[in-house]
């Protein structure tokens, strides 16, 4: 809790570069004032494994984006895809951008029972 508050109170202060006393007691208030953040156990391993999907996903929009320019796309379906679990609403929303980021899928919408609901542009007919 201590360090929480202390790591606010340094973003505070590099935000604001300001150390006057008004500042100092704003900054303090403030990070008191903020919620803290929800941690599960297993975050720091899923973040990372994000990373390493959004270092992959850049070459790849690359990679299917010229692949729709020389070979056109012409068909298309709306697939549902499974959620993984143990997914907080930011590693949701990051799911939603990497699916979104490549050229040939776009979320459609996610639903409540835990899929997303994703458009995709193919080359042949699905069967």
């Amino acid at each position: 809790m201590a360090g929480d508050l202390i790591l606010r109170l340094l973003i505070w202060f590099l935000l604001t570069a300001d150390f006057s006393w008004i500042n100092i007691f704003l900054g303090i208030h403030i990070a008191i004032l903020l919620p803290l953040g929800y941690k599960s156990p297993g975050a720091l391993d899923d973040w990372l494994s994000v990373l390493g999907k959004i270092i992959v996903a850049i070459p790849l929009a690359y990679i299917e984006a010229f692949d729709i320019i020389l070979r056109p796309h012409h068909y298309e379906d709306v697939v549902l895809e499974r959620v993984e679990e143990r997914r907080t609403p930011g590693l949701i929303f990051l799911d939603i951008f990497l699916i979104t980021f490549t050229p040939k899928t776009i979320v459609l919408r996610y639903r409540e029972d835990g899929c997303y609901e994703v458009h995709r542009v193919c080359r042949r007919k699905s069967p």
